[in-house]
């Protein structure tokens, strides 16, 4: 469904049951609640049953808790009306909205799982604000305004949602800003979680003199707002792959997670200063939520670390454009392999240089991005006929290397001849090879060996210009 009808349908729905839940009489505004709660059951129901959404197992989740949270709104009729939201009385209902809230997250989290795969330190982060966020809202603007009626396991209880769902928001704002496609499901997603945590704000603010209707308006619309998700003709791009890559890397996060660390001790530290009477509530339930969070963001640092490690290790022993070895790899293992000859690990070893005939009238006339294909071309083609313990290698420009550690392998260099599609035109190279081998006893050093595999190359480099001068003149 297109975008204006979903748009309007929830405005019009919000507007029109909330006005009629405002004048209503109570065992109507019990009625009135109950359908809402239904309606985004049908319609995660209607959407999945249609074949909308690719991938039901997510959406499914969701809907379940969508269903238990509808069944704990019916099996205590009188919780919201009976302004029993918000106050942290520890009863039954507490746990099963709990549960349904977690229920319904745990959708959300399978469905966007994909799109938080290529920033996960971002979405961390995200979450870490959210929680830090909840600890100081419930200590000085939730605790202070519940009722006698609160329980220790009723604070906990409420205290977990309200920390969940602000961690939930914060992370959903970050997806919604990197998202190319599925804005509109998720920025439902994130105005529900903003009314539920309303609606928890509300039902304690307003628990000793207000009125329970601007909660019962909250969850409302919270309801409404999540029914219209799967109707959205971009929901099903929800679990698309997030083709952006974040780079953690590029700044710091050590003193935010000391702060997110810090925050919540320091405030059960001023409650108990002050001796509030819900002291101790924040740190253990804020701290069993930011201190997983906090071990989880870093260990991706450490996992960002190590690989930026083995990174750097490989371009450092690696040609950047063909993945061979680079020149200062290729000598130190010519030096690892003559050792093991002297040590009699090997038989021989033989170094042989080749430089491509050819090259640089392609270069000039395919351009750059042509001449960087022959290279790779020819530099997989000496990969595989090379031996599985030999290495090949790129000392520069059009100049390989091959170390065998024992016999050269047959037929190395006639590969490289044949023919390699550009797109625009087949091309062919030529390859003037020298080899020089070490025996054991031999007494050779790696610049020996290069020096005379280098002097044979460079012999046939000019035979071959000999012939093709005298193919010219006939």
């Amino acid at each position: 469904m297109t975008r204006w009808p979903v748009h309007a349908g929830v405005l019009v729905a919000t507007v029109t049951a909330s006005a009629a839940y405002t004048v209503a009489s109570p065992a109507l505004r019990v009625v009135i609640f109950a359908m809402v709660t239904l309606v985004p059951v049908a319609t995660f129901a209607g959407a999945l049953a249609s074949g909308h959404l690719r991938e039901r197992r997510p959406w499914t989740v969701a809907a379940a808790g969508l269903l238990l949270l509808a069944g704990c709104m019916a099996f205590w009729s009188d919780w919201v009306p009976g302004h029993h939201f918000g106050r942290a009385e520890g009863r039954p209902a507490d746990f099963g909205i709990a549960t349904a809230h977690l229920l319904f997250l745990a959708g959300a989290a399978l469905l966007l799982r994909r799109r938080g795969v290529g920033d996960v330190a971002g979405l961390l982060d995200a979450a870490l604000f959210g929680v830090c966020v909840a600890g100081p809202t419930w200590a000085w603007l939730i605790a202070p305004r519940l009722t006698g009626s609160a329980t220790t396991t009723g604070e906990m209880l409420a205290l977990s949602d309200i920390a969940v769902l602000a961690a939930v928001l914060a992370c959903l704002y970050r997806i919604s800003r990197r998202a190319a496609e599925g804005r509109g499901p998720i920025r439902y997603l994130m105005i529900c979680c903003a009314a539920t945590l309303g609606s928890h704000i509300s039902g304690t603010l307003t628990a000793r003199t207000g009125s329970a209707v601007p909660t019962a308006i909250l969850l409302m619309m919270a309801y409404l707002t999540i029914a219209a998700a799967p109707l959205l003709a971009d929901a099903p791009r929800l679990t698309d792959p997030d083709r952006q890559t974040a780079d953690a890397s590029s700044r710091p996060p050590l003193l935010w997670i000391g702060a997110a660390l810090c925050a919540n001790p320091l405030i059960a530290m001023i409650q108990g200063v002050r001796h509030d009477a819900v002291a101790g509530v924040v740190l253990p339930v804020c701290s069993m939520l930011a201190v997983p969070l906090v071990l989880l963001r870093l260990r991706q640092m450490s996992l960002l670390r190590s690989r930026a490690e083995r990174t750097l290790a490989h371009h450092a022993l690696h040609d950047e454009l063909t993945g061979l070895a680079n020149r200062r790899h290729i000598t130190a293992e010519i030096d690892r392999a003559l050792t093991d000859l002297e040590r009699g690990g090997l038989d021989e070893v033989t170094v042989i240089l080749l430089d491509l005939d050819g090259f640089k009238p392609i270069n000039d006339r395919y351009g750059h991005q042509a001449g960087d294909l022959v290279l790779r071309t020819v530099a997989e083609r000496l990969t595989g006929a090379a031996g599985p313990a030999d290495l090949v290698g790129r000392i520069g420009g059009d100049e390989f290397v091959v170390l065998c550690r024992g016999h050269a392998a047959a037929g190395l260099t006639a590969l490289v001849g044949h023919p390699i599609e550009l797109g625009v035109a087949s091309v062919r190279v030529g390859v003037s090879a020298g080899a020089a081998s070490a025996v054991r006893g031999g007494h050779f050093d790696r610049d020996t060996l290069i020096g005379l595999a280098d002097a044979a190359m460079y012999a046939e480099k000019a035979a071959h210009r000999r012939r093709r001068e005298s193919v010219s003149l006939t």
